[in-house]
């Protein structure tokens, strides 16, 4: 199953298996596209359509493949779905969905039977290469672990060697990883695609169809609250007093946005009753969503505070697609007494690893660090990254004190500053333990 928000590339990689499975000779009468995108699709159902397609085309010898798109459309798509796996061994089937459904008494369990896919919007690399650009002659990096040992000079000849990125990446914030707006020229129109062609569709029709959401405008207003509280931690309560909602009404949007593809929600670190009344932290789907809802255009360049929003959102969903799959590894957030926080929190393989954002004019320092040097010495980590802005501010830096661990001894936790166009364009190739 892929599942992804509207507009990621889900039809088109059905397509493209469409002409790969005919390439490779399967014949044309043994594929079955489908979506039920359409209203009279919806109506007729899967078991009506497949005898349909039989009727019209009789069954030959060898494998069915079935590629159907937007299946959440239909009602017990997961019953038909585990009957189908258990019991017609000849068929292949493949799947598409903008929701994923709430766990609720009574649906079928797919554990074991087939295997989601989860498709986020555009990498930056994969944003550069779908517009054509030229890109640097940057070194390969198959982690961004092997940066720590570079020189100074090294860091100073990539950096300058990456300054033609900056501006694509500004970009690429403004216009979103989304395919369809990647590629239109107009950033205007690239925002009003993703207002009204995606968040729109979802909102006021996916939510109503799927979920059976009446209440579209309260709805509209909490998407419009987090957007405006992208990357922030999330104060329900306050959300409910704003917006004139209960607990449980606001809870429930922000599990279907969830569901929807369209945020992702990060919990806090910690272990017990460290993390039993604590907040969750939000970021939107895409960078690009706030700016467009917010109808910021190109003014969220000069807008330091939406700009550092967005930059934090794209790496968050960088360092999210590249590892969502692993089961050994999570995210959180961290947040000390004092209110000092570390924005991402990875957990790769049982090793800590701390992010800050700081998109900020000036050269990052040790004391604009405090929530990592903090959370270092709770943790006894052992290196930690940072997010920059100008490319000149690329390298490590010492911080905090000595840890007591043995492996350790004598070790000052290093940071590694890595400005945040070369983060997201190496991060969509490597990894980052």
């Amino acid at each position: 199953m892929l599942s992804g928000a509207r507009q990621v590339g889900k039809t088109t990689l059905f397509l493209q298996v469409i002409q790969s499975l005919l390439n490779e000779g399967v014949r044309p009468e043994q594929i079955l596209y489908v979506t039920f995108d359409h209203p009279l699709f919806k109506l007729v159902g899967l078991d009506e359509i497949l005898k349909i397609s039989h009727e019209l085309q009789p069954r030959t010898e060898g494998r069915e493949y079935l590629l159907l798109d937007e299946i959440q459309y239909i009602q017990d798509w997961q019953s038909w779905l585990k009957h189908q796996v258990d019991f017609d061994k000849k068929r292949r089937i493949a799947v598409t969905g903008s929701a994923i459904p709430l766990a609720n008494e009574g649906v079928e369990s797919g554990v074991g039977r087939w295997h989601t896919i989860k498709l986020a919007t555009l990498s930056f690399f994969e944003y550069l290469q779908i517009k054509k650009i030229s890109q640097p002659n940057l070194p390969q990096v198959s982690s961004l672990t092997d940066i720590f040992a570079w020189d100074s000079n090294t860091f100073i000849r990539v950096g300058e060697m990456a300054r033609p990125l900056v501006a694509h990446f500004h970009q690429y914030l403004l216009r979103g990883g989304f395919p369809q707006t990647a590629l239109v020229e107009s950033i205007s129109v690239a925002q009003r695609l993703i207002r009204e062609d995606i968040i729109d569709k979802v909102l006021k029709r996916d939510m109503t169809a799927t979920f059976g959401v009446r209440r579209i405008l309260q709805l509209e207003k909490t998407f419009l609250y987090l957007c405006l509280h992208d990357g922030g931690i999330l104060d329900v309560p306050g959300l409910c007093k704003n917006l004139g909602m209960t607990r449980p009404t606001v809870n429930r949007f922000i599990d279907l946005l969830e569901a929807a593809h369209l945020i992702y929600k990060l919990v806090p670190h910690g272990y017990g009753k460290e993390i039993l009344r604590a907040r969750h932290k939000v970021y939107l789907a895409d960078a690009a969503i706030a700016g467009s809802v917010l109808l910021k255009g190109k003014a969220l360049i000069e807008d330091s505070t939406r700009l550092g929003a967005a930059v934090e959102t794209a790496f968050f969903k960088h360092v999210f697609t590249r590892y969502y799959q692993d089961i050994s590894v999570g995210f959180s957030y961290w947040r000390g007494k004092r209110d000092i926080e570390v924005d991402i929190v990875a957990e790769v393989a049982g090793e800590i690893i701390p992010f800050e954002v700081k998109y900020q004019q000036s050269r990052v320092t040790e004391r604009d660090l405090k929530g990592i040097r903090e959370f270092s010495e709770l943790r006894e980590i052992s290196r930690a990254y940072v997010v920059t802005r100008d490319l000149s501010d690329f390298g490590t830096l010492p911080i905090g004190k000595k840890h007591s661990r043995k492996e350790i001894v004598g070790d000052v936790p290093l940071v590694l500053k890595i400005p945040a166009p070369l983060a997201c364009y190496w991060l969509s190739q490597s990894e980052v333990q």
